[in-house]
Parts: C-alpha cells; sequence; structure tokens
C-alpha cells in the first residue's frame, strides 16, 4: 500500500533526512547500487519498473509534483536532500522522461483529458516515455526535423525517422515533435504528440554506444496512425512545448550527480598515490570545482518558480555538467596509469573499475540533449545577447 499520510514537507530536514535514509537502507538492493565499475549505472525495464513502485508504495515518488497528481510536494530544499541521500546509497539512475519532463509538461499543457489518461500511469510506472526528438540531419538543429505527420480525418498518418532514443526498446510510450506545415521558419509547422509505442507501424532498433552500451535506439515510424487527441498544445506550436521541456531536461542532466560519482573514484585512485603531487593538486582544484557547481545547482534551482517557464541560463547547468564530467574522467586515467589503456575491468588499489568505459561514456554528456556548442549558443544569444 502507498504511504500517502505522511506529510514529509513538514518535517524538519534532519528528520526528513532520517527518514528517507532509513528507508532507503531497509528496501534499496544492493545490485541496484553504482559501483567504481560503473559509478553511472542505470536501472532498466523490469528493474526501473520495479523501483519505482518500491517509491510508490513506500510514499517517496515524485518529489517535486504538486500533490494533487500524487506527488510529494517538497519544498526544493527537500529536493536537494533527497538526491543527496539517492547519491549516498549509489542509487543506481534511471532515464525516467515521465516523472522529469512529460509529467510536469502534461501538467502545464495538457487537456484535462490528458491529465487523466497519462499522468498517473506515469507516476506509478505502467507507462515508461521515450523521447521522440533528435533525427539523422536534426540532432542539435532540432528544428530541421522532417518526421511528418498528416491529418487524415481524427487521426494523424505519421511517417519518419527518430535517432538515438534512448530506452525506446524498453519504453510504452513517445513523445515526439512532428512536422505538420512546412513553413520558412523552420519553428513554425512542428507538432507536439503523443505515441503509444504499440501502435502498428513502429519498430525499434537498438545502437551500440561508443562504451558498448544499447540504451539509445532508433525508431522508424511507417504509416503509424495517432489519434489527434493526442496532440499537446495546439497544432503547429509545438516548439514552444518542446522548449520548455528541454528546461525540465536541463535541469535534470545539468545536476551535479555523475560528475559527483567520477569524482569519488578519483579521490581513491589519487590519494593513495604516493609519487605524483601534480594529480593531487588537480584534485584540490577539481573538489573545489565541484563544490562551487553544487553552490550554483541549488541557487539556480531555488530560482525555479512554480508557475513560470525554466529559463535559457539553465543551459550553463548542462555545460558545466558534461564539462566536468569529461575533465574528471581524464584525470582518472591519468591516475589509473597503465590500466587506462584497458576497455574491460580491471582492479586498482582494491577497486574494481573500468577507466575505458567511463571515459566514453563521460563523451556522450556533451552531445546528448543539444549539444554543448548549442548550449553555449542559447547562453550567448538569450542571456548574454550577443
Amino acid at each position: 500500500m502507498e504511504n500517502k499520510s505522511i506529510d514529509y514537507d513538514a518535517m524538519g530536514d534532519t528528520e526528513f533526512r532520517a527518514a528517507l535514509r532509513t528507508w532507503l537502507e531497509d528496501v534499496y538492493p544492493e545490485n541496484w547500487k553504482q559501483t567504481p565499475r560503473r559509478p553511472l549505472l542505470r536501472i532498466r525495464g523490469k528493474d526501473a519498473r520495479a523501483w519505482i513502485k518500491m517509491l510508490c508504495e513506500g510514499g517517496w515518488r515524485c518529489p517535486a509534483w504538486p500533490k494533487e497528481y500524487g506527488g510529494m510536494e517538497l519544498s526544493f530544499k527537500k529536493q536537494i536532500i533527497y538526491h543527496e541521500e539517492l547519491e549516498r546509497i549509489r542509487a543506481g539512475r534511471i532515464i525516467d522522461g515521465g516523472e522529469q519532463m512529460i509529467g510536469p509538461t502534461l501538467m502545464a499543457y495538457g487537456t484535462d483529458e490528458q491529465k487523466r489518461k497519462y499522468i498517473e500511469p506515469t507516476r506509478t510506472g505502467e507507462y515508461l516515455w521515450a523521447q521522440g526528438y533528435s533525427e539523422p540531419g536534426a540532432g542539435s538543429d532540432l528544428a530541421s526535423l522532417r518526421t511528418k505527420a498528416e491529418l487524415e480525418g481524427d487521426h494523424y498518418r505519421i511517417n519518419g525517422h527518430k535517432i538515438w532514443t534512448s530506452h525506446a526498446d524498453e519504453c510504452s510510450h513517445m513523445y515526439a515533435l512532428v512536422r505538420t506545415t512546412v513553413s520558412e521558419k523552420k519553428q513554425v509547422g512542428i507538432t507536439f504528440i503523443l505515441i503509444d509505442m504499440e501502435t502498428p507501424g513502429i519498430s525499434v532498433r537498438p545502437i551500440k554506444t561508443v562504451a558498448g552500451e544499447d540504451e539509445l535506439c532508433e525508431v522508424f515510424l511507417d504509416d503509424v496512425m495517432v489519434p489527434k487527441e493526442n496532440v499537446v498544445g495546439e497544432p503547429d506550436n509545438g516548439w514552444t512545448i518542446a522548449k520548455a521541456l528541454l528546461g525540465y531536461e536541463r535541469v535534470w542532466i545539468g545536476n551535479p550527480g555523475p560528475a559527483a560519482r567520477y569524482l569519488d573514484l578519483a579521490c581513491e585512485l589519487i590519494m593513495k598515490d604516493e609519487t605524483d603531487s601534480s594529480l593531487k593538486d588537480e584534485l584540490a582544484k577539481t573538489i573545489c570545482d565541484m563544490h562551487d557547481f553544487r553552490v550554483l545547482y541549488e541557487t539556480m534551482c531555488h530560482s525555479i518558480s512554480p508557475d513560470s517557464e525554466i529559463g535559457p541560463e539553465f543551459s550553463i547547468l548542462k555545460i558545466i555538467s558534461a564539462d566536468m564530467l569529461r575533465d574528471i574522467s581524464e584525470l582518472n586515467a591519468r591516475a589509473s596509469g597503465q590500466y587506462s589503456q584497458l576497455d574491460s575491468d580491471v582492479e586498482i588499489d582494491g577497486a574494481l573499475t573500468n577507466i575505458g568505459w567511463q571515459f566514453f561514456t563521460a563523451r556522450a554528456q556533451a552531445i546528448f540533449a543539444g549539444s554543448n556548442e548549442i548550449q553555449r549558443n542559447i547562453v550567448a544569444k538569450r542571456v548574454l545577447n550577443l
């Protein structure tokens, strides 16, 4: 049974932290924890659904969601504590586009029927969501997308090809951008639509990443018929909704957690090294940078108002997070000496790790969810007015 009787936001911070820590230590499975070998371990498929179910039953699901939608409606300070405790226990990450992106988007832009149909199954993990944004030739330049949707009676006929669609082979639904009108201005004529992945005409093909993972996919849409009531917002005006959703994504992706996991390994490797003082100097600087990044993240997130959109300045968080992850992966490679050349599991000073996997995985952060070059352009144009 779900525990909805406790008002966690009314607790003091210390009491709240203790309650969450006790619960996590009681229920969190050891085999889902991140390790030095896989510091960015992700929980997938049936395990992701099982973890979401555990969170629901414990009353710990959707810390930022309003209570009217089954969330915890925590203050931001308590949300920070929430994620700190997940970090402390080394909880595996899930790509939860439902909680972090489409749920808040539907709350802001969805019809009453869409909220009724999709929000609760998303909260409980019955629905897992993929993001159908990028296409071959329309990744960082997303407005160049060519997947076409033509209205035929009460349905849109969709034809096209999406790529880099994380975990699409495990998701029940996909929110997607499709072109419904050709316009001189690329951002005009794009529609935001919700698609059931069981709809005839959809095929999914996994893609191996440079790190050897199969979490990315291609999605092919051939004469896929989607009810017109699945359009979120107005047809041809999906770019506005897409930008709002990407704001939620940048807050999620821009958090310090992944880089902090890499930094834990750096501390373990370098502090045992008695010879190379330059690595210790670089580690000390990186620890200070991480402290500053955490303060910046908390300060910026505190500025988010429940009734306002997340602004372009949040691109800064994504840039810093990706750059730190890259830099710390390189620091770990230097600290590993000869082991840095191996793309396999090795034991270094008692820690089982895979430096090659970490190095390659870190490269992806600067590309997905809008490359860092695109994010810098956004900051230059929309924040600095250059």
